[in-house]
Parts: structure tokens; sequence; C-alpha cells
């Protein structure tokens, strides 16, 4: 006897479809129409996810490079000072730390200062 696929199908379908509801036009209500509208979709959120680390440590070093050169020092040297005194701290906190946090960032700045004056 020969059995029909109609109810996987439609199972599997269906998946896609909820994926694409509110979608613009034709790409929430033809299958063809929404399985590549779905594909697009998935495969940008991917690289989105990863794009959006990018953009976030870009932000932070432009508000690490902002506050550091109020004190007369470029990014890129108060990093290699941070460095040469041994200081281990990510870009993430720094940058809250020059936002919200102005005396510690100014007491790293100063350690910064001397481990270059070394």
């Amino acid at each position: 006897m020969r059995i029909k696929s109609g109810v996987y199908t439609r199972r599997r379908k269906r998946k896609y479809f909820r994926l694409a509801k509110g979608s613009y036009s034709n790409k929430g209500n033809r299958w063809r129409m929404v399985h590549q509208h779905v594909e697009k979709s998935l495969e940008k959120s991917y690289f989105d996810r990863k794009k959006k680390k990018r953009n976030y440590r870009k932000l932070w070093i432009s508000r690490i490079n902002a506050i550091a050169r109020e004190f007369n020092l470029p990014y890129s040297k108060f990093m290699d000072g941070l460095v040469k005194s041994g200081v281990t701290i990510n870009r993430k906190m720094l940058a809250d730390m020059a936002v919200n946090d102005k005396a510690s960032f100014t007491s790293l700045m100063e350690l910064a200062k001397k481990a270059l004056a070394k």
C-alpha cells in the first residue's frame, strides 16, 4: 500500500510558515517565497550575531579613546601602558569605567602613564 506524505509535509512546512509570519507581500504565504525568505533571514541573523560583537568592540574602543585623549594619551598608548603595568582588564569594563566611574579610570590612566615613562 502506498503511503502519502501529506501530514509530514504540512508539519515541516508549518514550521517555516510560522517563522515567516508577518513578512511582507508573498513572503509570508507562498511556500517557495517563504522557504527562500526564512532561509535567508536565518543566515543573516547568524552573521549579524557575529557582527554585533564587532560593533560593540568598536564602540568600546571609541569610548576609551575619547576619554583617554582628554588626558593627552591616545588609545594605543593607553592600552600599551596598561599592558606594561600588568593590568588585565577588558575593553568592555574599561569603557564602562570611562563613562560611569571617572575616578577609577583616572587612576588607571596614571598607572599607564607611569608604565610608559619607564
